[in-house]
């Protein structure tokens, strides 16, 4: 049992098993990098087809593939005796309430979810996870709450190749991800478009369909949405704000600040 969280990454060879009879009383997520993992499944009474086969079918984790144990589930795992080899980064974790949401996952076998996400997507997992490790080994004071969120980010990117949930299209995430990436930068359709390899008219029309709102509208969102920040914690004058932002002019982005939340950039910084 852990208090939280507890974070790693392990590289194991033939021999390692773990065998969990009673279970977890939180839950474990694992994100397989290379070789293959294996995961059984230990009912407390077994079936009689169970009796006649011994055990009960394995699960197993390719690369890329992130694989949840749910709290209380008893199981074991360990390196699929084939490959002979799993690198894996892993999360014990208890789960915020507003996390759970995120953890009903496809259920491959009682207790054990998966998901298998796209290349770039496993990607931008292992990205979030090394993180959570990094910062749970951290001497600083935050590092616990930094790995949390680390981990949360992990699950979010989960999410979006959940086939239970709203999948969002891994072009549509690169051209979000390009916008956040420089609010400042010329963010029209065929820039956008062309930078996931999709015609401008396919691009905004998907767009629209995965996201309910057009292109244009989705960017100027962020834009005022990151002005809005800057307004509360910086000093910085209004004209340096919104040229941060991606607004060279100062009274056109007064006229969209206005219009999306009903004041003035100096009136929302005074209030």
């Amino acid at each position: 049992m852990v208090r939280r969280l507890d974070t790693g990454e392990l590289d194991e060879g033939p021999g390692y098993d773990t065998y969990r009879r009673r279970g977890t009383t939180d839950w474990l997520l694992f994100h397989t990098l290379h070789g293959r993992g294996r995961f059984g499944i230990t009912p407390t009474r077994p079936t009689k087809a169970q009796t006649r086969t011994s055990q009960p079918r394995d699960v197993f984790a390719d690369p890329g593939m992130v694989t949840l144990i749910r709290s209380g589930t008893l199981h074991d795992y360990g390196v699929e005796p084939e490959l002979k080899r799993w690198h894996f980064r892993y999360a014990h974790f208890h789960p915020r309430p507003d996390w759970l949401p995120l953890l009903d996952w496809p259920e491959v076998a009682p207790g054990i979810l998966q998901l298998r996400p796209t290349s770039q997507a496993a990607e931008r997992i292992a990205h979030s996870l090394a993180e959570a490790v990094r910062h749970k080994r951290s001497v600083l004071p935050q590092g616990e709450q930094l790995s949390l969120n680390s981990l949360e980010a992990a699950l979010l990117w989960c999410d979006t190749q959940n086939p239970k949930a709203l999948r969002i299209d891994d072009r549509l995430l690169r051209a979000i991800e390009l916008i956040d990436h420089d609010l400042k930068a010329t963010l029209d359709v065929p820039r956008l478009a062309r930078a996931v390899n999709l015609s401008a008219s396919r691009f905004a029309h998907l767009f629209r369909e995965q996201l309910g709102v057009t292109p244009q509208r989705f960017v100027e969102r962020r834009r005022l949405d990151a002005a809005c920040r800057l307004l509360e914690l910086t000093t910085r004058p209004i004209a340096s704000v919104a040229a941060e932002v991606g607004y060279p002019d100062p009274l056109y982005f007064s006229t969209r600040f206005r219009r999306q939340t009903g004041t003035s950039p100096t009136g929302y910084r005074n209030r």
